[in-house]
């Protein structure tokens, strides 16, 4: 094992992401949270006290995404049973 300088290291490129059998899926789940949530974890709010309007302010995309899951979670089983016990 070589240490080479250590006074003064020279430092490469960083270790590469791993190769992916699903490029699609991994391009279609990054295209998704960037919507969601374009914007990264701003520090300030974690080093301070966390303003509870900011913080919601910041999570939106993935507020309306959960409340648009448990709206369909709620809704179909019902739609689905009215269908099937009243069949006019």
């Amino acid at each position: 094992m070589e240490l080479g300088n250590i006074s003064q290291p020279a430092y490469g490129p960083g270790p590469e992401a791993p190769g992916s059998s699903t490029p699609g899926l991994v391009g279609m789940v990054h295209g998704f949270l960037q919507l969601v949530q374009p914007n990264d974890l701003p520090i300030v709010l974690c080093r301070l006290s966390f303003f509870l309007s900011q913080l919601l302010l910041y999570e939106l995309g993935f507020l309306v995404c959960m409340a648009i899951g448990l709206l369909f979670i709620i809704l179909v089983p019902l739609v689905g049973c009215c269908f099937c016990c009243c069949r006019c």
